[in-house]
């Protein structure tokens, strides 16, 4: 099994949107008494947008369901991948507006994926 969660970022802002992700990320890793369980890549700009890399250990995400508990699985989605997505979405909404995420994986084999 794959121990990190790859997820592609849709930015207008990169600068921003990294910020609020490494400190919303940092927070949660000081929450589960955690370290260095995230790296974001160079962003590449296209069209007008960002496109980045951010990569997230599974152990992070696996601890801060275990610290949420049942909260967790009320989230939106199918998995933990997609549960992760949506509280990170709902945790950098308002301070990183025009931000997007995707599983790196399911883009790559979709048949209309971009990455």
């Amino acid at each position: 099994m794959e121990t990190r969660i790859n997820i592609n970022v849709s930015t207008i802002d990169y600068d921003k949107t990294s910020k609020v992700l490494t400190k919303q990320l940092s927070l949660l890793e000081e929450m589960v008494h955690s370290q260095e369980d995230f790296v974001m890549t160079d962003s590449e700009f296209a069209f007008g947008w960002h496109f980045f890399v951010l990569s997230v250990n599974r152990s992070l995400v696996q601890k801060l369901m275990d610290v949420i508990g049942p909260d967790f699985e009320k989230l939106k989605g199918k998995g933990m991948e997609k549960k992760f997505l949506t509280w990170l979405t709902q945790k950098i909404d308002t301070k990183s507006p025009r931000c997007k995420f995707a599983i790196k994986e399911e883009m790559e084999s979709s048949k209309f994926g971009i990455f």
